[in-house]
């Protein structure tokens, strides 16, 4: 029997991008997929798809709680627990020292850290009570250290990732595995204007397939690809001076210029 086989995983942000993919790739490996998104549209599309396999959905917005609890409890109710939740919802802003808005910083808090947590909150008490589940939240490199230009998507993703641990420690007891997921540039549509070398930018499937291997093996973080991974963690760990110099040296327009 497939490792997904018969778990509902449930998944904000499925209508387009990596959510739509990562609910592809879970149905295929025999999961009842549940997606949320903030249109109709796009989860009609994916229920096209998906036919003949179980899938349920609803429009939600994760930054509203209330209205993203009765969404989940619909979707429960069609598929029964979530055994799985990717928390993929997220937005990028270009947020730069040089015209900061605060707006634009709030926004990217909002979805990308509260959101999550809203999620979270939607699916953490049965988890709990059955004591079985898994919590993935879809992060980023850019979560090492704050970058010109995307100041509010570093912290909210550094915030993330801060969520992730302290809940990957205390739930382990109980059961339930929490995973980090921290990709590279992925082609997505909201990556589609992102000035980025084309071998840094990973294909859409591949990123995908790398993720829900992840989750299968219940890795506790995942960051890749490696070579970025590895320069990320290197901006992190040295003195502030030497990795503040490297960072104007790749982004000289958020820098001196």
């Amino acid at each position: 029997m497939a490792f997904f086989t018969n778990r509902v995983a449930l998944i904000t942000g499925a209508g387009s991008g990596l959510g739509k993919q990562l609910a592809l790739l879970l149905a295929d490996e025999g999961a009842a997929v549940a997606g949320l998104d903030l249109k109709p549209e796009p989860l009609a599309a994916l229920a096209s798809e998906l036919a003949g396999k179980p899938f349920a959905s609803a429009v939600a917005d994760v930054t509203d709680r209330l209205t993203l609890a009765k969404a989940v409890a619909q979707v429960r109710g069609q598929l029964g627990p979530v055994d799985l939740l990717i928390a993929n919802a997220g937005i990028g802003i270009e947020n730069s020292a040089r015209a900061f808005r605060a707006e634009d910083f709030e926004a990217q808090i909002r979805v990308n850290l509260i959101g999550v947590a809203n999620s979270v909150e939607a699916v953490l008490p049965s988890m709990i009570e059955r004591r079985h589940g898994h919590l993935v939240g879809i992060s980023s490199l850019a979560s090492y250290r704050g970058l010109p230009k995307m100041l509010g998507y570093c912290a909210s993703k550094s915030g993330l990732n801060a969520l992730l641990e302290g809940l990957r420690v205390e739930l382990k007891p109980l059961g339930i595995s929490v995973t980090a997921v921290c990709p590279g540039w992925i082609r997505t549509p909201m990556t589609a204007n992102v000035a980025v070398p084309a071998s840094e930018m990973m294909e859409l499937p591949n990123a995908a397939r790398r993720i829900v291997s992840a989750i299968r093996q219940g890795r506790p973080f995942y960051a890749f690809p490696s070579r970025l991974a590895r320069r990320a963690r290197l901006l992190h760990w040295l003195p502030s001076g030497l990795s503040d110099w490297l960072v104007r040296q790749a982004h000289p327009g958020g820098a001196d210029s």
